[in-house]
């Protein structure tokens, strides 16, 4: 083990390409317009350690993302409607 640093490897530390490369969960959230709410739960999650503390960010973000899906549901049937009509 004469290569091997006499630290070790520092697991806290990922290398600089992990660090610029954003979370796939991320981008699907940020998608939505809905990322500022994520954000919060996560905030208060991180500072209470207790989901009933924050039920208010989880509201937030819970009808944030219900508005993403009805505006969502809402182009698939004007996208339907409008196939339907040059079909």
């Amino acid at each position: 083990m004469s290569s091997a640093s006499p630290s070790g490897h520092n697991w806290s530390r990922k290398p600089k390409a992990e660090e610029e490369e954003e979370d796939p969960f991320d981008r699907m959230i940020a998608r939505t317009g809905c990322a500022s709410f994520h954000h919060a739960v996560q905030e208060c999650m991180a500072e209470h350690q207790d989901w009933r503390k924050c039920q208010q960010q989880v509201q937030g973000f819970k009808d944030c993302m219900r508005e993403y899906q009805k505006q969502q549901a809402e182009e698939h049937q004007r996208r339907q409607k409008l196939h339907q009509a040059t079909s």
